[in-house]
């Protein structure tokens, strides 16, 4: 992997963290950091040895919004030839797990890309919002789509139309968030999350989450048809005769992601 600019990566275990890394300017989201972190969430997702991808930022912000510097002189053909958002595309269709550990503020682009974890742990201090409505444009990058299928409409609206910013507390009490924790504790958390999710057999972590995104896209019939297919799937896994065999024996069982 080539050197990383503005992000950190570390691993523990079958736990891979990346770390947004431009704290000058609360990790706001330019486009050299969205390719390498595009680049470097694809080349986790092929790791055999990474199985849940914990994403962060710092203590002051996960990332503050999109880097509008690289914008305010924009046109529409400019926006248009960018094509941007093709990164957030990739971003989500990675295969692995994605926890993201958030303390201040995630806003914009920031809370946008939030949104495209699979789990949410924050601390106490979190602010989130979509306050693009502040500078002359609307969310680009799934604000109104994710927040509103999270939060409902009532509060998407009142957010994305005023720019105001929520509590931690008022994004899990919206079922935006999965937890909210001390703040010298977020981090933690959510590793202590993604052991134990990185201890469950691969395949069915993999499968089963892209179960569960596609009840987004979906009646529930065609959802309920995917989610059997997938459970079907299962069973050409080495892991699931491993799982059901300790089990039966009462043992713990080894998985081996195949």
């Amino acid at each position: 992997m080539p050197e990383l600019k503005n992000l950190k990566l570390s691993q523990d275990g079958f736990v891979a963290t990346v770390q947004l890394h431009r704290p000058a300017v609360l990790n706001a989201l330019n486009l050299e950091l969205m390719i390498e972190l595009v680049e470097t969430l694809e080349s986790l997702d092929k790791d055999d040895k990474v199985r849940v991808i914990i994403l962060t930022g710092n203590e002051k912000a996960f990332a503050a919004g999109a880097d509008i510097k690289e914008m305010a002189d924009a046109t529409t053909v400019d926006m248009l030839m960018r094509d941007q958002f093709a990164r957030w595309d990739r971003i989500r269709k990675i295969k692995k797990p994605i926890i993201a550990a958030v303390s201040g503020f995630a806003l914009g682009g920031g809370c946008e890309l939030m949104m495209h974890a699979d789990i949410i742990i924050a601390s106490e201090t979190t602010r989130i919002g979509q306050p693009e409505i502040n500078i002359g444009v609307m969310p680009g990058a799934g604000g109104t789509q994710r927040l509103t299928r999270a939060v409902g409409k009532a509060l998407a609206m009142e957010m994305v139309l005023s720019g105001r910013f929520i509590t931690a507390e008022e994004a899990k009490s919206a079922g935006l968030i999965n937890k909210v924790v001390p703040v010298e504790f977020y981090l933690e958390e959510a590793m202590r999350l993604a052991q134990e999710i990185a201890n469950r057999p691969p395949v069915a972590v993999r499968l089963a989450k892209d179960a569960v995104l596609k009840s987004f896209d979906t009646t529930i019939e065609m959802g309920l048809e995917y989610e059997r297919k997938n459970f079907y799937l299962c069973f050409s896994s080495e892991d699931m005769r491993e799982g059901m065999a300790a089990f039966i024996e009462k043992r713990k069982p080894e998985w081996k992601g195949k």
